[in-house]
């Protein structure tokens, strides 16, 4: 079957799945959770700006959705663990093309945003004139 021949709820589910990647913690999260296992607090110190409470709601989320794996020991204090199960290795694979993209073409983005910003500012500075007139 066409893509275009789908039903529409496919595009809806892809998209649900797509925006649990589209925040900028959970790929941080889950490209450092590549390199192997880590705790709360070691993923905290990694992952540079997050407050406790969103590694903890990040990292639920990524649970939830079966990208990580949370594991507890009953030692005292309690250690918990999380590392990337089969899907999350699996998903990191496209983040990390995508990164890859990102970092080749940055140059590209901005230099079309700076291009893009200039004609907005003459448009307004154009408009504004008018209304004067």
């Amino acid at each position: 079957m066409e893509q275009r021949d789908r039903p529409m709820g496919h595009c809806t589910r892809a998209n649900e799945v797509i925006s649990l990647v589209g925040d900028k913690w959970t790929v941080h999260i889950v490209m450092l959770l590549t390199q192997g296992k880590r705790r709360f607090t070691e993923i905290e110190r990694a992952v540079d700006g997050i407050s406790r409470k969103m590694l903890t709601v990040t990292l639920r989320a990524l649970e939830r959705d079966g990208f990580v794996e949370r594991t507890v020991y009953p030692t005292v204090p309690l250690r918990v663990e999380y590392c990337l199960t089969d899907l999350g290795f699996e998903m990191a694979e496209p983040l990390r093309a995508l990164g890859n993209w990102a970092i080749a073409n940055q140059e590209r983005v901005f230099d079309a945003r700076r291009r893009f910003d200039g004609q907005a500012g003459e448009t307004m500075a154009i408009n504004a004139h008018k209304e004067r007139r």
